[in-house]
């Protein structure tokens, strides 16, 4: 009688989600995958930028500091250690850490304040365990480019970026064994069977049996 009580409830919420096919309109993604491959094939988008566009996507690529500051406070580390576990992933990719500051003060002070940015940000990666051979925090922009446009303060503006900046010095395909056991991880997260134990569970029980 369980059993059938639980293949009720699945038979319900089925009915419940029917929609007519091509009730939703298509959000462009569909083809990214060959287009994709189109535009590596031809020259127009390449390894590293696919990289840096899932790079950009799965993890925040943007930490904030105090006025004045490039201390690293604990909302900061938390993203830098998600970046971190990121880049393990990949060994064959190098990132470059972007510094930026708000308007106030000079552009030379600016600058140097953005470099010790991307440097502490840089250093704290490496303190993770990833090799300062893959990371690079040479570039400052200072306050040229801000998010915000305003001559005060501005915290959205403090800040560092990381992005994908290209590969180590061996060819982006080559597959070693460290990446090798990347793409098998992956590939097993990925092939695993949903748990539907306990939601089965949920749908045919309650607190009364």
């Amino acid at each position: 009688m369980q059993k059938w009580i639980i293949i009720l409830g699945l038979s319900t919420s089925i009915a419940a989600c029917t929609r007519e096919a091509g009730y939703e309109i298509d959000q462009g993604a569909f083809g990214n995958a060959t287009l994709n491959n189109i535009q590596v094939a031809n020259g127009e988008l390449t390894y590293a930028q696919i990289l840096g566009q899932r790079f950009a996507a799965e993890v925040p690529t943007q930490i904030n500091f105090a006025f004045d500051s490039a201390q690293l406070d604990a909302s900061a580390q938390r993203i830098l250690l998600q970046q971190a576990d990121w880049i393990k992933q990949f060994p064959e990719a190098r990132f470059r850490v972007y510094g930026h500051t708000d308007a106030v003060g000079s552009s030379a002070y600016n600058r140097a304040l953005g470099q010790r940015r991307a440097n502490a940000a840089v250093a704290f990666l490496t303190q993770q365990g990833i090799s300062r051979s893959r990371l690079e925090a040479a570039v400052s922009f200072g306050k040229s480019r801000p998010l915000i446009d305003t001559p005060n303060r501005d915290r959205r503006n403090r800040r560092t970026v990381t992005e994908v900046s290209g590969f180590v010095d061996r060819h982006q395909q080559l597959l070693d064994g460290k990446y090798a056991e990347v793409i098998y991880r992956e590939y097993i997260a990925s092939a695993s069977p949903p748990t539907t134990l306990s939601w089965e569970i949920d749908l045919g029980g309650g607190e009364d049996e």
